[in-house]
């Protein structure tokens, strides 16, 4: 190994143990289990620590000799340079810390009732991880209603409606009785039943009264939270430079946001010809607002319980695996669960997402649902939620980056580059049409529907936090060009607000990967080859490693 590519390894490293570090409940969701002792801190002084180490590793990237470096390890290098310059970006800005919520994978607050019941024990390590987080957590509840008064009176307040969600999720939690909270279910595998006791009493005494607590910061803060008409990040002090970070972090490309928000305007126009064409066949329909109105409120579109949802799921999911080798060259693909959603998770989580495979094998890779309310729910869409999620989706994607010898800091790898993990599970959705996995004309609608959803989301994403648009504007542009119900306009407007530009990646990266499908020339197989066969990537390096390939 050249001094060159061991310099480099070591900066991946470094970056590696300071974002984990930073973050440590992200950690175990990807899977990992060696900062499970940790509960992070949300301090302004540990941001800043964390923004000064990846400033310093950019730097040290900057003039590394690459000429050292073989093909791989410069796609390493590029790779590295990205994530550590989307690091540094989130450390420095601190959005989420002005865009308090529920949401999942962004709140603080939020990871601790998502990540902390994820947590495998299987032996005495692990139950000690468990417990010295655990013994953590209600300091972190601490410092987030320290931070949520600081970020206030910097000139950076909360919106009322992520407030509002925050307060919901901790009162649902607080609702559960403490024997089955859902903070203790680690504690039902045989390694970790010592802990049960002792777990249960942390979480009586000491981390239910710093929830109390944070709830009554959270009530106090409302009172100067920023209003309906003003939840775009862009109103906080700094909010314009964050979202322009932002923006770069979750396409990973050099378009501004009024690209992105024209892009979107655009792929919402393009759909109204397959509107037409699918709501034709599957409703006898073919304006959206008859299209809408029908999905929306006919009954019979709904799933009859959550059984009914996840049995559906689970058809759609064996459908897409028994079908994987006609377009992926790679053998069997591990398995994926189907699992629900529910208790304080289910406040603020997304309708659907995955969770990957623990790295010792205590936990298989999962697609969750959230099932509460299926009653209420579309079903419509099962299949496309069920290939974006799980194969060929995220699970087949995240399991093919896991057999790849890669450094370990880019084996784990989510929404850090979410341009590619998001842009690859709606361009799965796109994929399963061209396999002919659909079932019937309703489900391609459902398909449909989603696209628009996302296409919607470049619009309303950037609506709000660059342009100022209110919560209303946004969620009216949502009601007039989507089909999504009520309840779900709401959910997503409150989580992007939540998560300033998060919500872009997905329509950018699926519209790059097909525009590359389509100009490489190549066959399926040999093109996934090339998507899935260097890990996730910025959008950036995914192009010049096509090109060589087709050009190869």
């Amino acid at each position: 190994m050249t001094p060159a590519a061991q310099q480099l390894d070591a900066l991946g490293e470094r970056y590696f143990r300071t974002q984990h570090t930073l973050e440590p409940f992200n950690s175990t969701l990807l899977g990992l289990s060696e900062f499970d002792h940790l509960a992070g801190d949300p301090s302004i002084a540990a941001g800043d620590a964390a923004a000064a180490t990846f400033a310093g590793i950019l730097g040290e990237l900057a003039v590394l000799d690459t000429a050292q470096l073989s093909d791989e390890q410069r796609v390493d290098h590029a790779v590295l340079t990205e994530l550590v310059s989307g690091a540094h970006g989130d450390a420095t800005h601190a959005l989420w810390a002005a865009s308090v919520s529920g949401g999942g994978y962004v709140s603080r607050q939020g990871l601790i009732f998502q990540a902390v019941p994820a947590m495998t024990i299987t032996d005495d390590e692990g139950a000690e991880r468990y417990l010295a987080r655990l013994e953590g957590i209600p300091a972190v509840l601490r410092a987030l209603a320290a931070r949520g008064r600081d970020e206030a009176a910097r000139g950076r307040p909360s919106t009322r409606a992520g407030l509002e969600q925050a307060i919901a999720q901790i009162t649902a939690s607080l609702s559960v009785d403490a024997d089955v909270d859902a903070l203790l279910d680690p504690t039902g595998s045989p390694a970790g039943a010592r802990l049960q006791e002792q777990a249960a009493d942390l979480l009586r005494e000491r981390i239910r009264p710093a929830l109390e607590e944070l709830a009554l910061t959270h009530r106090v803060l409302l009172a100067g939270a920023r209003d309906d008409e003003h939840v775009g990040i862009k109103f906080v002090d700094d909010g314009e430079a964050g979202y322009a970070d932002a923006v770069r972090r979750h396409t990973t490309t050099t378009r501004t946001a009024g690209e992105l928000h024209q892009l979107g305007l655009e792929l919402i126009d393009e759909l109204r010809g397959r509107w037409a064409e699918i709501g034709g066949r599957a409703l006898g329909l073919t304006e959206l607002p008859a299209i809408a109105a029908r999905l929306r409120e006919d009954p019979a579109l709904r799933y009859t319980s959550a059984q009914d949802m996840i049995d559906r799921c689970r058809t759609a999911l064996t459908t897409a695996e028994a079908a994987a080798g006609r377009a992926f060259g790679h053998g069997p693909i591990p398995p994926c669960t189907i699992e629900s959603i529910s208790g304080a998770d289910a406040e603020g989580a997304a309708t659907a997402y995955y969770r990957p495979a623990a790295l010792d094998g205590s936990r298989p890779g999962a697609f969750f649902l959230s099932t509460a309310g299926a009653a209420q729910t579309p079903r419509y869409d099962c299949e496309a939620l069920t290939f974006h999620e799980s194969v060929p989706g995220h699970h087949l994607q995240i399991a093919a980056m896991q057999q790849l010898e890669i450094p370990r800091w880019r084996r784990h790898i989510d929404t850090e580059l979410g341009a590619f993990t998001e842009g690859w599970g709606l361009y799965a959705e796109r994929l399963a049409d061209d396999l002919g996995l659909y079932s019937d004309d309703l489900q391609l609608l459902g398909m449909l529907s989603l696209s628009a959803l996302r296409a919607a989301r470049l619009v309303v994403d950037t609506g709000m936090h660059a342009f100022g648009w209110s919560r209303s504007r946004a969620e009216a542009y949502m009601r007039e060009n989507t089909t999504a119900t009520e309840s779900e306009i709401r959910q997503e407007i409150v989580r992007y607000i939540g998560w300033p530009g998060q919500a872009l990646g997905y329509a950018t990266g699926r519209q790059e990967i097909l525009r590359l499908r389509e100009s490489s020339g190549l066959d399926l197989t040999t093109f996934h080859g090339i998507v899935l066969g260097h890990g996730a990537l910025p959008l950036t390096v995914l192009a010049d490693l096509v090109r060589r390939g087709a050009a190869g």
